[in-house]
């Protein structure tokens, strides 16, 4: 056997032990997410400082959350978790707001029409605009049965996915009509619509800033996210979104982001 042939045997078989290695650890993380619940029970911010009795940097930050926040709600680490915690969030204190809520009912009515405007194949949108509607027509009906219908269908798979999917697809239209603004976020030498094609619609892809900032603009809803990392700083920084000045009681959602993961806060007192 010639030395050209067994290098490249040797680099298949690298690359193939590579690859199964890869496999391994796919399978590994989608094993250990699957027995985490798609929206977790809500628990006491306690539970999440019983995570870093050991880490002082990342414990210094949760008891730094105290007095702001007392509850979080976990959601499944799946590359879904940003649209996933939005969406329940959003839809559990409009429960509560019955005005606003026959507002954003309204809005998500129509939403069909703009994304089938913007070129979004109608025959597949209509089943995933039809399951969102009816998982925010749950939100209309008296307190307690509303939530514990709306956590029951954020549990179920296909309706917990299909709220994730058009809510990607919401973001990736509001990405695309201000493409020309949002072009100059955009890395890699891609356009706006090759990113939400790639970056975006895809399902288990990750959210950034881009993603929070469409879908917040998109829907107007305001959104504060608490940012863990370990950073020398003992406070957890808050990043607002849209940017602009925003006042505690316009903020809608609060959000714990901890390295590629997003869970949901819930304030100590309304609005604080």
């Amino acid at each position: 056997m010639s030395e050209g042939v067994s290098n490249d045997l040797n680099s298949e078989s690298n690359a193939s032990h590579d690859e199964l290695i890869i496999q391994q650890h796919r399978e590994i993380e989608k094993e250990i997410s699957d027995k985490i619940q798609l929206v977790g029970p809500k628990e006491s911010l306690s539970t999440l400082e019983s995570e870093y009795v050991n880490d002082e940097i990342y414990l210094r930050k949760v008891q730094a959350l105290y007095g702001k926040y007392d509850s979080i709600r976990r959601t499944r680490p799946d590359g879904n978790c940003f649209f996933r915690a939005f969406g329940f969030a959003y839809l559990e204190q409009l429960i509560s707001k019955k005005e606003e809520y026959e507002s954003f009912r309204d809005r998500a009515r129509k939403s069909k029409d703009q994304l089938i405007a913007l070129s979004f194949p109608k025959f597949t949108l209509e089943d995933f605009h039809d399951v969102f509607m009816e998982v925010v027509s749950v939100v209309g009906r008296n307190d307690k049965e509303a939530r514990e219908q709306l956590y029951k269908m954020f549990n179920e798979q296909g309706y917990s996915d299909y709220v994730v999917v058009y809510l990607r697809l919401i973001a990736s239209a509001h990405l695309q009509e201000k493409q020309e603004f949002y072009s100059n976020f955009i890395e890699g030498n891609r356009s706006v619509i090759d990113f939400c094609h790639q970056e975006v619609e895809p399902m288990y892809k990750e959210s950034d800033h881009i993603h929070i900032i469409a879908l917040c603009s998109a829907l107007n809803v305001k959104v504060r996210v608490k940012y863990m990392d370990r950073g020398e700083a003992s406070e957890v920084m808050a990043h607002d979104f849209p940017e602009e000045e925003t006042s505690e009681s316009n903020i809608a959602v609060h959000l714990l982001y901890r390295p590629g993961h997003y869970d949901i806060l819930y304030p100590s007192t309304p609005n604080t």
